[in-house]
């Protein structure tokens, strides 16, 4: 095609020239792999986020179109490795895969502090333009600078014009960052609503909890997670964030022995974790060595009338039974 053709002059062009211009060179390059997309070549792929880089180098301001000639190039070399049965063809994607995040995060591009200064400007600029929000969520979020003044800032701008499930939870970290706690969790409840993704509904109301043990509201933060397990039974760190909420907080008697009893429920918890959730077993076992130190000794269970086996309840907020081991 016209297309592959210009790509290969782009190459011939950097590869023979004296003195190749990068302006004219990344040009070529670009034009050619819009047009080609997945189907353009691993060096096309390649050498167009180098000339880019070259750009980047020479002019500070292009920084935020070599972030997109990143996202872009790496979308479509994501998608041509996963459209290909070539083994040949898929080893040389990959490598170009590596490559160009090699690149990008020796550019020096990759890192919030930069994606703070080039977004915040423009994310004022663009309050009431919901495309312009949206696309500094989607980089900001994939960069993972959920915690960035831009970021938040971003998604309550975007909240207001179209409220949506991302934008909510955009709201709600900022919220949390401003101490508004109820503000917080009422954001994260919207976003719950408006997700239809019951994974991401699970981490939403998992995210609340720990807002919301932050504030010490214990009572309300188990319930959050319990929400989040109700989303998404096989997710072990809200049960994890109950094991600590009751660890945390174990005294319920003026009875010390029976105070320690509440380490048996949060073991509980730590134990249904890791059942149903290998990802978080690790954890969940340093947890249950740490508190069965904090457990109580048999003897002093003996005289209040307790026994291995036997079932107590825990009182307090906690209200849950357990066994003595």
């Amino acid at each position: 095609s016209v297309a592959d053709a210009l790509g290969d002059k782009a190459l011939a062009y950097i590869q023979y020239a004296p003195s190749p211009d990068v302006n004219q060179a990344y040009a070529w390059f670009k034009e050619s792999l819009e047009n080609t997309k997945a189907e353009a070549s691993p060096n096309v792929m390649h050498f167009f986020l180098d000339m880019s880089l070259q750009k980047l180098k020479a002019d500070p301001s292009h920084k935020e179109q070599f972030i997109k000639d990143y996202l872009l190039d790496t979308q479509y070399t994501d998608e041509a490795i996963a459209s290909t049965d070539k083994e040949a063809l898929k080893t040389a994607l990959k490598s170009v895969r590596e490559g160009l995040d090699a690149q990008f995060i020796n550019s020096g591009a990759a890192t919030c502090e930069s994606l703070q200064e080039i977004y915040a400007p423009k994310v004022e600029a663009n309050q009431a333009n919901l495309e312009a929000l949206k696309e500094v969520i989607k980089v900001m979020a994939l960069m993972g600078c959920k915690d960035s003044d831009a970021y938040l800032q971003a998604s309550l701008y975007a909240y207001k014009l179209d409220p949506s499930a991302d934008a909510a939870v955009g709201c709600a970290a900022m919220a949390f960052k401003k101490g508004d706690i109820d503000g917080s969790v009422k954001f994260f409840d919207e976003a719950i609503n408006l997700e239809t993704d019951n994974a991401k509904k699970a981490d939403n109301a998992y995210k609340a909890a720990s807002v919301l043990a932050s504030a010490k509201k214990l009572s309300q933060a188990r319930s959050y997670a319990q929400k989040a397990i109700s989303f998404n039974e096989n997710f072990g760190a809200p049960y994890i964030l109950i094991a600590q909420l009751y660890a945390g907080n174990y005294k319920w008697n003026d009875e010390p022995a029976l105070n320690k009893c509440t380490f048996f429920a949060a073991i509980d918890k730590l134990q249904r974790a890791k059942a149903v959730d290998p990802s978080v077993a690790e954890e969940a076992n340093k947890l249950i060595s740490s508190y069965s130190a904090y457990t109580p000794e048999a003897k002093d269970l003996f005289m209040l009338g307790y026994k291995a086996g036997d079932r107590i309840t825990i009182g307090g907020w906690i209200g849950e039974t357990t066994t003595i081991r």
